[in-house]
């Protein structure tokens, strides 16, 4: 196999690839749930089993309350007049890092400070959670008692002070804020939502006490609902190949994954599950509820009309008269980061998802993390990832080169040959192969080094897709986001030229017309391929081919005597 069908081989996997990442998109997009009824919500899989949570006696309802919309009026068990959550009713929680619109049952707005929307001046912070009816995405958390009142996500909780906006000061390192609920017998609970500085993790603690004469059994629900975001299309978009939908971690089963196309077709979750957690995940940035480590909870994944929802309810409490009882949860609300989800909770890490490439992506990060360490650029790190890449890679890329050299050498040899045998292919590379057998050339060997190549590239295509700590990274000039396209395709026009000269140096040994001319249009497929590709991708390709070029050019030089004589 000559240099020519290497090219070649490259080729078809790179567009097959692309064709089967394409092929998985359409194939799994996210459909338009059916709408359901209040009814229909009401008499959902939601229940806890009895298990868990006792089951509901009379009238009282033992589901969720209906998620994807405001309820006509709050279930039967929570019949006591008490205020719906509103505007008036909301808390601004601010740390450096985050910022957080509460109403006590829900998180309903969150602004990543320190990611803009765009690279443009004054641009707007990334707002995860938003429940504006566009990109509608909150997180939620009420409580269910058997036959007796208790805050729902809806209505229950208030303010437990009268200030509106809170901001950690300046030289502190945590802020909170409460919210309040009283039943008629003697019931409260206090919710609490405290954050660390630069920490996307809010904590969420509900405190019971029982003040009455009588036990208060009840169980607390937490969910993740959003409408999921439109998909993205197009071959060499990153986001369109990220995976958007529910993940989930249990100690025995470890990370689990559902696509929002799949919640409904993949029958119900209902897994219990102690020491995990469930989130919503998206391109670089994510939402997760983290329980108590050692209280139990139910997920189960959910649709409530357009919308989808990660379930994760309970554990049961039953406080007597006089006693306290408390639960506490992490909200995740931020971007994926390696370098800080795995202490945060067991499995978080994976929430960036590598796919089938995870393997080598993450070793792929963690050097190109070293790098930037002291280079602080992430377009240099990635030119050292290629140094280091082709440095290891050094004595088979010259064992390629060397082959290579010796071909061009016997060039007129095989010319001859295919002079004499003529129309006969098969005598001709009969003999052909003899004279690579004595002279102890290797036609294999240029595929080996492009081949290991392969999943590297990939593997990076899958880094730069889901780091978040490359999102709008600039490189130098004219890139100023390594994720996008090269906005005037300079980089894909140096990768073209380097093709080509690459091809001039690569011998085109009995290779017959149409095989040359399929050559000589390489460099303009490997162009046009690489022009809608992230400019960090083909940063990588054009350092990679360039030191590459180099290289041969060298070993040519060294190897390729004067062309040997018949």
């Amino acid at each position: 196999m000559t240099q020519t069908r290497t090219f070649l081989i490259f080729a078809w996997l790179m567009v097959a690839t692309l064709l089967w990442m394409e092929w998985g998109k359409e194939k799994n997009a996210p459909p338009t749930a059916p709408a359901a009824s209040a009814n229909q919500v009401a008499n959902s899989s939601s229940t806890v089993p009895t298990s868990t949570v006792p089951a509901a006696t009379g009238e009282t309802s033992s589901s969720i309350p209906d998620a994807g919309k405001p309820a006509a009026q709050p279930p039967v068990a929570n019949a006591v007049a008490t205020p719906a959550n509103g505007d008036a009713q909301r808390i601004t929680l601010s740390n450096d890092v985050l910022r957080l619109q509460l109403d006590g049952g829900s998180v309903r707005s969150a602004e990543l400070l320190k990611y803009t929307q765009t690279t443009q001046p004054n641009s707007p912070p990334v707002r995860l959670l938003d429940d504006r009816a566009a990109g509608y995405f909150v997180a939620q958390s009420g409580w269910i008692a058997r036959g007796r009142a208790a805050p729902t996500h809806e209505s229950g909780f208030v303010p437990a002070q009268p200030q509106r906006d809170i901001t950690m000061p300046r030289g502190q390192h945590e802020a909170s804020a409460a919210f309040v609920w009283t039943g008629p017998d003697g019931v409260s609970i206090r919710r609490t939502y405290t954050l660390k500085r630069n920490d996307y993790a809010v904590l969420v603690r509900d405190d019971i006490v029982n003040a009455g004469t009588t036990p208060w059994q009840g169980y607390i629900y937490r969910q993740l609902l959003r409408d999921p975001p439109p998909s993205k299309s197009g071959m060499t978009n990153p986001e369109a190949y990220s995976f958007t939908g529910a993940a989930w971690y249990s100690p025995e089963e470890k990370y689990e994954k559902r696509k929002y196309a799949n919640f409904v077709d993949d029958g119900p979750l209902d897994r219990q599950v102690t020491g995990g957690w469930i989130a919503l995940l998206q391109h670089y940035f994510f939402a997760g509820w983290i329980p108590q480590p050692d209280q139990a909870a139910l997920y189960s994944l959910k649709t409530y009309g357009r919308n989808f929802a990660a379930e994760a309810t309970g554990p049961s409490f039953t406080v007597a008269p006089g006693a306290q009882a408390s639960t506490q949860a992490r909200l995740w609300v931020g971007p994926k980061l390696q370098d800080r989800l795995d202490s945060v909770a067991p499995g978080l890490g994976l929430t960036l998802d590598y796919g089938i490439f995870t393997f080598l992506s993450k070793p792929l990060h963690w050097l190109l993390a070293f790098f930037h360490s002291f280079t602080h650029n992430w377009g240099w790190s990635i030119v050292l990832l290629v140094v280091l890449i082709k440095a290891a890679l050094f004595p088979l890329s010259t064992a390629q080169y060397r082959s290579m050299a010796k071909m061009r050498k016997f060039q007129p040899r095989i010319a001859q040959l295919k002079e004499r045998y003529g129309e006969d292919r098969q005598k001709f590379q009969t003999a052909m192969m003899e004279l690579y057998k004595k002279e102890k050339i290797n036609p294999v060997g240029g595929c080996l080094p492009v081949l290991l190549q392969m999943p590297v590239f990939l593997a990076l295509y899958w880094v730069l897709l889901e780091s978040v700590e490359l999102r709008q990274a600039p490189w130098i000039l004219w890139i100023q986001d390594l994720t996008a396209r090269d906005p005037y395709f300079i980089l894909p026009i140096l990768n073209m030229l380097v093709t080509w000269a690459t091809q001039r140096l690569t011998p085109m040994v009995g290779m017959d017309p149409m095989q040359q001319k399929m050559m000589q249009f390489m460099p303009l497929v490997f162009g046009v391929l690489f022009a809608f590709f992230p400019a960090g991708l083909v940063l990588y390709w054009v350092t990679n081919g360039s030191l590459g070029l180099l290289q041969q050019w060298w070993l040519t030089r060294r190897y390729a005597e004067a062309p040997a004589k018949a």
